[in-house]
């Protein structure tokens, strides 16, 4: 029997709920059953959305599964009846949803308790039927731990990655964050009880913009997945520039840093271009350039967000065209070559390659300052001697004495005694052996006096230079040949040892030194702590030289204050440097020392304008709450000092006779508004401490609740505050009588504490609500908290005539009055709290009301523990 074929899927990818998902799926089904295809809903989720429930009218729908379940019975999705029903399509809305098992049952073999939807999906598709469903971006498992980071919690419910990639057709359903939050606002995603929460938890502008970017980065890596697969079927090897990707080839020598920046200007800001960095090493690695090179070529391409490659090929041409191809590169840049003209004669050189075999991939040939000019010799330095001085020595004293020595020997068994062959091989031998000690140099020599000393005493006519037979001419040259490239082989095998004994030990050190600035932190006391331990030196020092003298920023062992002091020193820049103490550093060492140079000379500037900016913000949040108390004074002095004047005025009028309810009325007036003055008063000697820098803000863990009674106590003893469950349904639009209060809901939970200056915080809260009571018109004010991982979000909300959506920011700015028919107060009240709240590193931002009104929302950092 046949096996039916796959269903395909067809997935609608969006980064929120709201984006559309479950509406294009069903348009799209529509279509599908336009053209007579036979197509069911499995399960639709409309969440109570009124135009989904009508989109989905006229489809056939599968009953769904009723599902006991700890008292409850819930309705899930019924994949064995769709089996059964074996429509061409089915519509399956939410695929990451986890399904509901059973009361009794604890297997999961069983086809009606798979755990995951998604599982359900893999069954039906299997089965031959074609599948549309719809997923959020958070609720990919190799997304989990960044959505996580966003959104403040982990999702759940989630889909495996292969699964997804699987799909045949992936659709991003995609709207603006802006555009997203205005339908919330709207009432399109959720009831209007839950849109305050939700816009000042996950539906945040900067939620939904990383959110949106995921699903966007999620679904071009899956393009380009689906771009290489064909071309891999297909057996196309020509370069396809959907996405511009530049490939900068390195040797690892001083111009790469050269061909990085050319590479850099090249990709500029275009989207979508990618630059990509590649160091080609051949298999025993001979290619390989200095450390201090080839590393800052990293660190310059890795922070520019440039892509670093490593390949290892004979031909290094050769692996440099087959790596472009496999990346799909549409340009390479190379370097001018560093080779004399002399060797370029020989044959054309890795850039030439590069050029004939490119075809249709854009090679830039760029000139730097290491370039060779056909009239100047190579422009690197000769190579050192591998061997050391005693063994050059030894070698060419054998090569001075073995050879007399061994013909004497020959000599003295006699004419006749030996063969020329067995001559031959004993002086190759003796070449073998000062080759091996000595060196090339030697082993030359050495090969041209044992010629000599054959040809003339052993190769007839003997006692002649002069050869007549053929053979010994050829013998004598291959004795030559085999002389000379055998002390080669010696040569390059003692370089290479030496070179990877160099490699193996610059290797551990830089290990070793990461390992340690990693393990002790990023610190200019950490890193010198680490090169002193590394280097096993007496003792680092990093100095720095200025007008005042020579100052030392960290030190770890003996301590030097001056150059004079150090034993070596490593210049960073031209006022900082290095002051080395104990043992001589090698060239090795030397070159190590000067990679991080750079990335000390990095963190120092770092540490020093973090502690620069730190000054700063203790500066800025110094002033602001300076500005905002003298502010706040000029705004609110008038106010009690009008309210005494007259209470006193009244009291001492002779010609009226107050009762003595009127007279203690008097009395409660002055007795108010000096109390408001007394802490005025307070506020001035706070900030003239503050100003002196002898006192900062005191934050501590308070409740809410005792936070907003503060508040709300000190606006007006006997306003009316509701319970929730009382929340008024009519929002009034008409202005109060004088002295009347709106009702004022308070929705906060118990036990929510946050970690704020009690006095500041209290002021911000008086200011904002006294705010939607002059400008409310007397509608209900709501005032409830939500919280997340963060923060705890506190919003006060009132129904009244609301401000423009460009009037938001202006709310904030000094003197600024949006109602001027209200002639009360100067227009400072927002300002002072904003001016407040950012010296507390409080958020304070507005918003409209969803359904018209002002909304102030207060992001205040969340604590956990509360101390009495």
């Amino acid at each position: 029997m046949v096996p039916p074929r796959r269903g395909t899927l067809t997935v609608f990818l969006g980064y929120a709920p709201g984006v559309g998902k479950t509406v294009a799926m069903l348009e799209t089904a529509a279509a599908a059953s336009a053209t007579g295809r036979d197509v069911v809903i499995g399960i639709v989720e409309d969440h109570g959305r009124a135009f989904t429930r009508a989109l989905a009218e006229g489809f056939e729908i599968v009953p769904r599964r009723q599902v006991p379940h700890q008292g409850r019975t819930f309705e899930e999705f019924d994949a064995e009846a769709v089996l059964a029903r074996s429509p061409e399509l089915v519509v399956i809305d939410e695929l990451a949803h986890a399904n509901v098992v059973p009361d009794g049952d604890t297997t999961t073999e069983d086809a009606t308790t798979r755990a995951k939807r998604w599982e359900d999906v893999e069954v039906i598709l299997a089965a031959g039927i074609d599948v549309y469903t719809t997923i959020n971006i958070q609720h990919l498992e190799s997304l989990g731990d960044v959505v996580g980071a966003i959104i403040g919690r982990r999702q759940a419910e989630r889909v495996p990655d292969p699964f997804l990639r699987a799909a045949d057709e992936v659709e991003l359903i995609d709207i603006s964050p802006a555009a997203l939050r205005a339908r919330l606002a709207e009432g399109n995603i959720y009831a209007a009880a839950k849109v305050d929460a939700a816009m000042a938890n996950y539906f945040r502008l900067g939620n939904l913009t990383a959110l949106r970017e995921l699903a966007l980065l999620w679904l071009a890596d899956r393009v380009d997945e689906g771009l290489e697969k064909y071309r891999d079927e297909k057996g196309i090897r020509t370069t396809w520039a959907a996405r511009d990707r530049i490939l900068v080839a390195i040797t690892g020598g001083p111009e790469s840093t050269t061909l990085i920046r050319r590479g850099l200007r090249i990709a500029g800001r275009v989207a979508g271009r990618e630059l990509h960095v590649v160091h080609v090493v051949e298999p025993d690695g001979t290619r390989r350039s200095g450390a201090p090179a080839l590393l800052a070529a990293r660190e310059l391409a890795e922070a520019n967000n440039a892509v670093w490659h490593t390949v290892v090929g004979d031909d290094v041409a050769k692996a440099l065209i087959e790596f472009a191809r496999t990346l799909n590169a549409s340009q390479i840049v190379l370097g001018v070559s560093r080779s004399p003209w002399y060797r370029r004669m020989l044959g054309p050189g890795v850039a030439n390659r590069v050029i004939n075999a490119a075809a249709d991939i854009d090679v830039h040939m760029v000139t730097h300052a290491q370039a060779a000019r056909f009239w100047l010799p190579d422009r690197e330095s000769p190579r050192a001697n591998p061997l050391s001085t005693l063994r050059r020595i030894l070698g060419w004293v054998i090569g001075v004495l073995a050879p007399p020595a061994l013909t004497a020997l020959f000599i003295g068994l006699g004419p006749g005694s030996t063969s020329l062959s067995l001559n031959f091989l004993s002086y190759i031998t003796v070449v073998v052996l000062v080759a091996l000690i000595g060196g090339l140099w030697p082993a030359v020599m050495t090969a041209v006096f044992g010629t000599v000393l054959i040809n003339f005493f052993f190769t007839h006519p003997v006692n002649s230079l002069s050869v007549k037979q053929l053979e010994n001419i050829l013998a004598l040259i291959i004795f030559i040949a085999v002389a000379v490239a055998v002390a080669t082989v010696v040569d390059k095998a003692a370089r290479r040892s030496r070179q990877a004994q160099a490699a193996e030990h610059e290797g551990a050190v830089l290990s070793e030194l990461a390992g340690a600035m990693i393990a002790e932190g990023d610190s200019p006391e950490a890193m010198v702590a680490s090169i002193r331990s590394t280097f096993f030196l007496d003792g680092v020092t990093l100095l720095s030289a200025g007008d005042d003298g020579t100052r030392a920023i960290a030190s770890a062992g003996e301590e030097a204050r001056s150059r004079a002091q150090a034993g070596e020193i490593i210049d960073l820049d031209e006022t900082t440097f290095l002051a080395l103490k104990g043992r001589a550093l090698s060239a090795g060492e030397q070159r190590i020392l000067d990679a991080y140079a750079g990335r000390l000379l990095r963190v120092l500037t770092e540490s020093r304008l973090r502690v620069s900016r730190e000054q700063a913000e203790e500066l800025s949040a110094g002033n602001a709450v300076r500005t905002a108390l003298l502010t706040a004074v000029s705004h609110d002095l008038r106010t009690p000092l009008g309210a005494i004047k007259t209470a006193a005025s009244a009291l001492q009028l002779e010609e009226i006779e107050l009762s003595a309810a009127d007279e203690r009325l008097m009395l409660e007036t002055i007795e108010h508004g000096t109390e408001r003055l007394e802490k005025l008063i307070d506020n001035l000697l706070d900030m003239s401490r503050i100003q002196s820098g002898a006192v900062t803000i005191a934050t501590a863990p308070v409740l809410v609740e005792d936070l907003v009674a503060s508040a709300l106590a000190e606006i007006d003893p006997g306003s009316r505050v509701l319970d929730p469950g009382s929340r008024p349904s009519s929002r009034g639009s008409q202005p109060l009588d004088q002295g009347s209060q709106p009702p004022i809901t308070v929705d906060i939970a118990p036990g929510t504490w946050v970690d704020v200056d009690f006095g500041l915080f209290e002021r911000v809260l008086v200011n904002i609500i006294e705010n939607s009571v002059k400008y409310g018109q007397g509608s209900p004010i709501i005032i409830d908290a939500s919280t997340d991982a963060e923060a705890v979000h506190l919003r006060i909300a009132d129904s009244g005539p609301g401000v423009g959506a460009d009037a938001l920011e202006r709310i904030f700015t000094p003197f600024t009055r949006l109602d001027e028919s209200n002639t009360v107060g100067l227009g400072l009240g927002m300002a002072v709290a904003l001016g407040l709240c950012r010296a507390m590193n409080i958020e304070l931002r507005a918003e409209q009301t969803p359904g018209g009104g002002f909304t102030a929302v207060l992001t205040c950092p969340v604590t956990e523990e509360a101390t009495p």
